[in-house]
């Protein structure tokens, strides 16, 4: 699993709820992770073009911002991902 690997998890995780790019800047931030509108940006597009998200546009305290929601398909890959994570935690971790 590569670095990217976890970021999408963690960006499909809280896709389900709903999220814009500066939310993930924060909470990958509360886990030690310091991205840039340059790196977040690019993967919440890769991740829409891959039909993993899907966006929508609205207004939020008088901004217009871009609100990401995991699909179907993302869905799918997220718990691939967690069960492929939770294989490689059982075989770090001796679990």
């Amino acid at each position: 699993m590569k670095y990217r690997d976890f970021l999408t998890l963690h960006v499909l995780h809280h896709a389900r709820e709903g999220i814009t790019g500066s939310f993930m800047m924060k909470e990958l931030g509360r886990h030690g992770y310091k991205l840039s509108p340059g790196t977040i940006y690019p993967l919440l597009h890769e991740l829409e073009k891959k039909g993993l998200l899907e966006s929508r546009e609205e207004i939020r305290n008088g901004r217009r911002v871009k609100v990401y929601t995991i699909t179907d398909a993302g869905l799918t890959a997220l718990e691939e991902g967690k069960e492929k994570l939770r294989e490689l935690c059982e075989e770090l971790l001796g679990e």
